[in-house]
């Protein structure tokens, strides 16, 4: 499996589609699938029946995933949709960079990371 060059936290354009031009989050990224789920994109609509005499019906909207090739990345120093690169910064770890031939910043994603908690044996 090839790696991706989009990750949860980005924020990207959409370039093809019936939400061509719209700009949002990414909220997560499906590798296997090759697509992403984008805030305010692809919205769905899902209509829910009353399962008991208390419970209510209703229709819940959501996001849709799309496929990855459908979207591109708006980097944070030029503020324009962009290709992504790979290079190797001064540590020798491997980063993203911006493709525009003024640009070439490093795109970072600032997502907070979650806990993983651990169960101690007895």
């Amino acid at each position: 499996m090839s790696k991706l060059n989009i990750k949860t936290g980005d924020k990207v354009v959409v370039i093809a589609g019936k939400d061509k031009g719209v700009t949002g989050e990414v909220l997560s990224v499906l590798p296997m699938d090759n697509k992403v789920v984008v805030k305010g994109v692809n919205i769905q609509t899902h209509f829910n029946k009353p399962k008991s005499k208390d419970d209510k019906g209703g229709i819940v909207k959501k996001e849709g995933a799309i496929d990855i090739s459908n979207v591109q990345v708006i980097c944070p120093t030029c503020n324009l949709p962009t290709r992504i690169g790979r290079g190797v910064d001064e540590s020798g770890k491997s980063v993203r960079i911006c493709k525009h031939s003024n640009c070439g910043a490093i795109i970072t994603t600032k997502v907070a990371k979650v806990k993983k908690t651990t169960k101690k044996s007895k």
